[in-house]
């Protein structure tokens, strides 16, 4: 009996193993291919770090050194940029989607769960929005914008974004500002302001202007 269980703990120990050597080849591959999707040099991409680069143009994709990457990079088949400074974290489960263009500078700091979105995604009128998603469900990817809105968004340096926050298309937030946990962004923030809520707001201006 002692032998038999012996037998079993080997065999599951080596099931463990090979399931983490999987994973580990798996995250890998992921990692190599979000090096391969943008242009990023000495980047740390986390495991769950995810790319998606519709126009398969590593230049339209730029991450600034010794930032680091733990959510989603996307630009739309039809058009969309990212730029990402120097000394940037974008966090776990946090979505960038580009339709237009999206700059962030450097020492810009993104918790998770965070969605910056510069396009509407869908058109707004009722019977082209259905149209264009059969269409992508039959033919893929659109190469064409269509009607859908899109405006660009700014991030200055030293942002600190909390978690659970959306910006949406337009906004430009300024240099050295925070934005509290749970904020709808629509307008602009101003620099070295602390600002939350939905809609987002000024609470008060900071002190820690060089």
């Amino acid at each position: 009996m002692k032998l038999f269980l012996q037998k079993v703990l080997r065999y599951f120990i080596r099931i463990l193993n090979i399931t983490e050597i999987l994973a580990e080849e798996s995250n890998r591959a992921n990692v190599l291919n979000c090096r391969k999707t943008c242009l990023a040099n000495n980047v740390t991409f986390h495991k769950n770090a995810l790319i998606h680069n519709g126009q398969n143009n590593p230049n339209q994709i730029v991450i600034g050194e010794l930032s680091q990457i733990a959510g989603t990079l996307l630009i739309f088949k039809y058009g969309g940029k990212i730029t990402i400074g120097k000394n940037c974290y974008i966090g776990d489960l946090t979505r960038i989607w580009s339709g237009e263009e999206i700059t962030i500078g450097n020492n810009v700091l993104i918790s998770h769960n965070v969605n910056i979105m510069d396009t509407n995604a869908h058109e707004i009128d009722t019977k082209e929005r259905i149209n264009r998603y059969q269409d992508l469900i039959k033919n893929g990817l659109w190469t064409t914008k269509g009607s859908i809105l899109n405006a660009p968004i700014s991030i200055g340096d030293n942002v600190w974004i909390s978690f659970n926050v959306t910006i949406l298309k337009g906004v430009t937030i300024g240099e050295g500002a925070i934005i509290g946990a749970g904020s709808i962004v629509t307008k602009d923030i101003p620099p070295y302001s602390l600002s939350m809520g939905n809609p987002c707001k000024v609470i008060k201006l900071l002190n820690d202007v060089e």
